[in-house]
């Protein structure tokens, strides 16, 4: 069950429809899912704990209309294709990819190949595609490099703007996450300004942070449900728990916002991380991304060689943005918790086990810490 299905609200903002990514008007999303095998980690052979996750930011080729996009590296332990260009132009020109550490080169070697395709020949003159990573190597084998060309295409073709699939589900399907199952996660905002409606969405691959840290509404969630009541994954080769790792952050918006503003949203994604314990760890690789959909791509015509001097675009005014930016440390936190608590426990690579956090169980921590108090508002939730 999801959080708010447990009546466990993070924030003050309301969710939309979905609580997903794809609430944001255009976003969709798409995963492939790969498991198979059990037992002794032969590299090459598996166990296979891993997949692709695909975010697609609008209809149409959106290397033809790129989107306004900004981005943000809280620790730089990790990976992300293409953020130097977004940093330079402002501009998002390709779908987002999820995957394991390993397996980035080939994904974006597929997401070229998209784009070669979805042009044309002789009109592709560069591609820049952006895949990010979080590392599964504790229940995968990672350096087996399982996902292949085809399931970057597959998990496009399933690209839907319906709920998103949580858990353990495409690029999260091997991850952990302070010490429990993690993986894939998402939830949204309705933004109410002054006649104004807007959303903001985001999508978690959540693979961070220590079981001691982990915090839900103020209580040390964590420490009561320590490695005595719900082991922690253990490599045999370390002899030890797992404690550290990474997570991307994916932040969409149909709010018209410029880059620099939204790098300044990708930025309270840490913020998020934070509401709930995490920190940002040596080694862990916490990257944020964000994009607008508000005009629905700027036309080539208009950007490249050849076309206009000048150029207009709508932004949301300062004193406004405010709104935008709680919305995404709030949907950050909850994607996170989302991820967690739609997670199911998984036996990987030489035995290893991640357990999932239960949520029945969260809830009577919660509860037996603070009855009732900054648990839930309701016990349905709010929709």
């Amino acid at each position: 069950m999801r959080a708010r299905e447990l009546g466990i609200e993070i924030g003050l903002g309301m969710p939309g429809p979905r609580n997903a990514i794809t609430d944001v008007p255009g976003v969709r999303v798409g995963c492939v899912t790969l498991v198979e095998g059990s037992g002794a980690l032969v590299v090459g052979r598996g166990p296979v704990r891993t997949g692709v996750t695909v975010i697609v930011p609008r209809e149409g080729e959106i290397s033809e209309q790129p989107l306004f996009a900004g981005c943000h590296t809280l620790n730089g332990n990790g990976e992300f294709t293409g953020l130097e260009w977004v940093r330079e132009s402002g501009l998002l020109m390709s779908p987002i990819a999820l995957t394991n550490t390993h397996s980035v080169g080939v994904v974006r070697d597929a997401l070229v190949r998209r784009e070669v395709e979805a042009r044309g020949p002789g009109k592709l003159y560069w591609s820049m595609p952006h895949v990010a990573e979080t590392w599964d190597g504790v229940l995968n084998d990672v350096g087996g490099q399982h996902v292949r060309a085809e399931h970057v295409f597959e998990a496009l073709a399933r690209a839907a703007d319906g709920p998103v699939p949580e858990g353990n589900v495409g690029g999260g399907t091997g991850m952990v996450c302070h010490g429990f199952k993690g993986g894939t996660g998402s939830a949204s905002r309705a933004v109410e300004l002054p006649g104004e409606h807007f959303t903001v969405g985001a999508l978690v691959q959540a693979n961070h942070s220590s079981r001691e840290v982990f915090t839900v509404n103020g209580v040390p969630v964590g420490q009561i449900l320590d490695h005595s009541v719900v082991p922690l994954p253990v490599l045999p080769e370390e002899r030890g728990p797992v404690q550290a790792g990474s997570i991307i952050v994916v932040l969409a918006t149909d709010a018209p916002l410029l880059p620099t503003q939204l790098r300044r949203v990708a930025q309270r994604s840490g913020l998020g991380l934070a509401f709930l314990g995490a920190y940002g760890d040596h080694y862990s690789g916490d990257i944020f991304f964000a994009f607008s959909t508000a005009d629905q791509g700027i036309p080539r015509q208009d950007y490249g060689v050849g076309g206009p001097v000048r150029l207009s675009a709508e932004w949301i005014s300062l004193p406004h943005i405010d709104a935008v930016l709680q919305a995404a440390a709030e949907v950050t936190a909850e994607a996170v918790l989302n991820a967690l608590l739609q997670a199911e426990t998984m036996e990987g690579r030489d035995g290893v086990t991640a357990h999932a956090l239960d949520g029945e169980r969260l809830v009577a921590v919660l509860d037996g810490y603070r009855p009732r108090s900054l648990r839930r508002k309701g016990r349905s939730g709010r929709a």
